[in-house]
């Protein structure tokens, strides 16, 4: 899968010592010791778990165009704050946190889009893209539709993501009791509904 990365933000050029040749490299020194994580780094981890993120963000969005404009929009947005990420090995967390706070509002905008048309837009896939599967996991998605949204983020990742409780708790930025009653709650919640539909 091509990587498309932004270009980083132009800087003023130095005009280089005439004592020495020395100051391209010494540049290159200071700017690798501030900036964070490097574009390398960010590339590689964004390549290993592409699959991975566009799978996080299918279970929270359901809509295959949407994940992968989300997935690319969380590279573009990590990529612009990698200063910040100052421990590569926390590279891969704020990639799945901005997954998961880019579906939210792409959901909130959805949730706007619906309110202001006149009647919903069928979302039934083809014979050819599964409609088999998607009826066996019909009941299941309505089911977690209806949880309440924190619960809903934790089932997901939690579950579907295979994401450790800590994992869960550091994605949300929430702490790992609050994980623990959120995922104790949704499950309560979404057996009683499966038991309904059934």
């Amino acid at each position: 899968m091509p990587v498309i990365a932004p270009m980083p933000a132009a800087r003023p050029a130095r005009i280089p010592s005439q004592r020495d040749g020395s100051d391209a490299a010494t540049a290159d020194n200071t700017d690798a010791a501030v900036a964070g994580t490097t574009v390398d780094h960010l590339t590689e981890t964004y390549r290993a778990h592409y699959r991975s993120l566009l799978g996080l963000a299918a279970l929270l969005l359901d809509d295959t165009a949407s994940c992968e404009d989300v997935v690319q929009e969380a590279f573009i947005r990590v990529h612009s704050a990698r200063k910040r990420v100052r421990d590569p090995e926390k590279t891969l967390a704020y990639l799945r946190q901005t997954v998961v706070n880019l579906s939210r509002s792409a959901l909130r905008r959805r949730i706007l889009g619906l309110k202001l048309l006149s009647k919903p837009m069928p979302d039934m896939a083809s014979a050819e893209e599964g409609a088999y599967d998607q009826l066996e996991r019909r009941d299941l998605i309505k089911a977690m539709k209806g949880l309440q949204r924190r619960q809903r983020e934790v089932l997901v990742l939690r579950y579907f993501a295979d994401m450790t409780e800590a994992q869960v708790a550091e994605t949300l930025g929430i702490s790992l009791g609050s994980v623990k009653a959120y995922g104790s709650r949704g499950i309560a919640a979404l057996r009683v509904a499966m038991e309904a539909s059934a």
